[in-house]
């Protein structure tokens, strides 16, 4: 399963007031699926801010929503499956050592770009980048959220005295619901792929927010699109093509009416009988191994 169930999961609890907008003006009150359950919540208010660990759960499996609200009101939000947060944890764990190891601030002594210390942490399409920074206001571990080849981040600041608080947090809810995700455990498909002419068509078979999916790219020199197929609409999307296949070969295989005296009806001459279908274009299909190459 992925980090997050439905990617548009509400805020929408009495905790969390006012219209639910992060600073990146995300409406987290809309989209709020009815089969989605809250199973526990934690709140933690550590210095200026108060910080909301929800453990969630949908058609997907269980997942842990990281939610910050500001002095000033400002929210923002990152989305853990319970095995990505079993990581997270640990991670914090290790940034608390390195951090108790730390002397005091010194203003002459930070790197250019504030890191003090970084991880990543990768599941399925998204990554998460662990950053421990220092700036004029004090030291903080940065947690940001993106989506593999592009897309939104967001991120959330977590003030460094209260990593281990927020850890232990963490660890209680893990004791209670484990860090098994749930949802779909088996192997995908490899990928596949179908040459027509001067075209290219890949199928790749993935998993994101939102569950399996069936990503259809065509690929020529100078051109690329793609569609995405649910994996609970297969069948149907199947059996229409499998309708039109149908539809275009008895058309295709009508008898055709006699035309005396040509070459053809003679059986001589090297023309196409009229009516007829041209060749058929040559095609070839071959399985890809391993993730989809970054063609899409």
């Amino acid at each position: 399963m992925s980090d997050i169930g439905s990617g548009d999961e509400g805020i929408t609890s009495q905790k969390y007031h006012g219209q639910g907008m992060d600073a990146g003006g995300n409406n987290f009150d809309s989209g709020q699926q009815p089969q989605e359950q809250e199973l526990a919540t934690k709140m933690l208010q550590i210095q200026s801010k108060r910080f909301y660990l929800d453990v969630k759960q949908n058609r997907r499996g269980r997942f842990i929503k990281v939610a910050e609200i500001g002095a000033d009101g400002r929210r923002s939000q990152i989305f853990l499956a319970m095995s990505t947060a079993a990581e997270f944890r640990d991670h914090l764990s290790s940034f608390s050592d390195f951090y108790s190891s730390l002397g005091p601030p010194n203003p002459d002594n930070v790197p250019d770009d504030g890191k003090l210390k970084s991880e990543m942490m990768l599941k399925d399409n998204r990554r998460y980048y662990l950053d421990l920074k220092e700036n004029s206001r004090g030291r903080f571990l940065r947690v940001s959220q993106t989506i593999t080849r592009g897309g939104p981040r967001s991120q959330v600041a977590l003030p460094a005295q209260g990593m281990i608080e927020f850890r232990d947090a963490l660890t209680d809810l893990l004791d209670d619901f484990g860090t098994d995700d749930g949802g779909f455990k088996g192997e995908l498909p490899e990928g596949r792929h179908l040459r027509v002419d001067n075209k290219n068509f890949y199928f790749d078979i993935g998993q994101n927010n939102r569950g399996i999916y069936m990503k259809v790219s065509e690929v020529k020199s100078n051109f690329r699109t793609a569609i995405t197929v649910p994996e609970k609409c297969w069948t149907r999307f199947r059996d229409i093509l499998a309708d039109y296949c149908d539809k275009m070969c008895r058309a295709t295989h009508q008898p055709q009416e006699p035309h005396s005296g040509s070459a053809s009806a003679a059986g001589g001459g090297g023309a196409r009988p009229s009516g007829s279908q041209p060749a058929p274009a040559q095609f070839d299909i071959d399985t890809l191994t391993g993730s989809a190459p970054n063609r899409i």
